[in-house]
Order: structure tokens, then sequence, then C-alpha cells
């Protein structure tokens, strides 16, 4: 039996902010919105996707060491 993709999605500093700081620029969809669709997007592709986000960079650096042998792709934003 083949296994699901596995990616992991890595979302930087501020990012949490997203709907919130200048939606007329950035746009009204939270980042917890946005998560939640890549979560269906995956579920029905058969993808395993786990999802970070952080505003410390050591914290995004160790997840990526952690990752290692774990995902087959990384998406960092």
């Amino acid at each position: 039996m083949a296994t699901n993709s596995r990616i992991l999605v890595l979302n930087g500093p501020n990012l949490n902010l997203l709907g919130l700081r200048e939606p007329a620029h950035y746009g009204s969809n939270t980042l917890p919105q946005i998560v939640e669709k890549l979560h269906a997007q995956a579920a029905a592709a058969n993808v395993d996707l786990e999802h970070l986000q952080s505003n410390r960079e050591y914290e995004l650096i160790e997840k990526i060491h952690s990752a290692y042998g774990n995902v087959d792709f990384i998406i960092i934003n």
C-alpha cells in the first residue's frame, strides 16, 4: 500500500496577523481560514499536511530540521 505524500507548510513572522493587518492590501482571510482550506485540499488529494506558524525564526528552523526524513515537501511562506 502506498503512503500519502507528506507536506509541511511553514508560515513565518507576522503571518498570524493575516486578515487583521491591512486587509485592503493583504485580504480578509485569516491564517486559520487559509490553513483550514489547505487541510481540506490536502485530504481530498490524499496528502498528509502539517502546518506551523511562528514569529520565532529558530522554531521554524528546528521544524525544518525535525522534518528531515519525515516529510516529502516543505512549503515556506
